[in-house]
């Protein structure tokens, strides 16, 4: 168990708020370090793991012209991805991820090219609708190594993006008891 998802456990039971995870390359392993934290069960609530390209259509919602076009290994499918899991198990924060873990390139992408993915209830960097923000990754090293970096990299995106709230509304609370700025 990291340290990180022992972070984002801890984060979440805090804020009351609950996780499902959408994975591809990653084959259950973030689901698997999510759980391995004492407590877990409090926020998670569960995960798809859609590793054949037709499953994110079917079971994530992601969109079929998407998919046809650019193909799995994309930063709007993984954006799509943490969206409909989100959608589909009824939670507060999804987040997924997408990429090549080799040892063979994918859609047109080198080995290592990996997205992760969050969506939450508010947006995060934009104005736009939704809450979603989207991480690309250029990996190296071999097949675990890739898919062990993706496990991490979307578990240190959702904890900035948790942290980050708790932060911001910490600094709105402090504004208010400083009377201002």
């Amino acid at each position: 168990m990291s340290s990180t998802a022992t972070d984002v456990v801890r984060l979440l039971t805090v804020k009351g708020e609950t996780l499902a995870v959408a994975e591809s390359l990653t084959g259950g392993l973030v689901a698997a370090e999510v759980t391995s934290v004492p407590g877990a069960s409090k926020v998670f609530r569960g995960s798809l793991t859609a590793y054949a390209t037709d499953l994110k259509q079917e079971l994530l919602s992601v969109d079929a012209a998407l998919l046809a076009a650019r193909g799995a290994v994309d930063p709007q499918v993984a954006a799509q991805m943490a969206a409909g899991v989100r959608k589909a198990l009824g939670t507060d924060w999804g987040i997924a991820t997408t990429g090549v873990a080799g040892p063979e390139p994918q859609d047109g992408q080198a080995v290592g090219t990996v997205f992760v993915a969050v969506d939450g209830p508010r947006r995060v960097d934009s104005g736009s609708a939704g809450g979603g923000k989207v991480e690309a990754l250029r990996l190296n090293g071999d097949r675990e190594e890739i898919r062990r970096e993706s496990v991490r990299s979307v578990l240190a995106l959702l904890l900035k993006e948790l942290a980050g709230e708790q932060t911001g509304n910490e600094r709105a609370q402090d504004t208010e008891r400083n009377g201002g700025f």
